[in-house]
């Protein structure tokens, strides 16, 4: 099995990448956003492969980072989504974007991606909103505390300096973040005020 290729980049087309690596030149099946992030033909790239193999073909699928390959695995663990769609998920919106829509169980988000519907939509935010912040990456202290406020078993001090934030026009993920990164430098038992205070902080860089 591929797990790696590190190469230089032959040929970058709609859907597809062809990396060569030592002469032999692979096609990699990519997102969007990842095509997006490689550089131009003649240079060097890595990425990450999934390898799918089947009776009749071997098909490679190609991320910039892990957690993106982690996240096109767990995709398609949902019922109704397949390699396709996993990657226009994955186009529309970014790992920790996903995982944030996902906790928030905002659906909408998640069918902006072309060939997502409402059912389908509904099925990843339900069957994956438990799996969701051991996938976040670095935004997982924020995915957390979303996920929090939404099920209302977030600390008060917490919620409170989440509401206060919106009420001064943050949208709610801009608070959670900001919060998150403010607990980090507080400490756990930093009261709203100073939560408050350290979250404008952040909002402020």
């Amino acid at each position: 099995m591929i797990g790696k290729l590190k190469g230089t980049i032959d040929e970058i087309g709609e859907d597809h990448v062809v990396l060569d690596v030592h002469g032999v030149g692979y096609v990699a099946h990519c997102s969007a956003r990842t095509l997006a992030k490689l550089g131009r033909a003649g240079e060097a790239a890595v990425l990450f492969i999934e390898t799918y193999v089947r009776e009749d073909q071997l098909k490679l699928f190609g991320f910039m980072t892990a957690m993106e390959r982690e996240w096109f695995r767990l995709l398609q663990s949902v019922q109704g989504v397949g390699s396709k769609v996993a990657l226009a998920v994955l186009s529309t919106l970014t790992p920790g974007e996903l995982a944030n829509a996902i906790v928030l169980q905002d659906k909408t988000s998640i069918s902006r991606a072309p060939g997502v519907g409402p059912k389908v939509a509904v099925r990843i935010v339900t069957e994956l909103k438990n799996k969701a912040p051991a996938f976040a990456g670095e935004m997982a202290p924020s995915i957390v505390l979303s996920q929090e406020l939404g099920e209302g078993v977030a600390p008060a001090p917490i919620a409170d300096a989440v509401s206060a934030l919106t009420n001064l026009g943050y949208s709610r993920d801009q608070a959670a973040n900001a919060v998150a990164a403010a607990l980090k430098n507080g400490g756990e038992g930093a009261d709203s005020a100073k939560l408050i205070r350290l979250g404008l902080r952040e909002l402020s860089r």
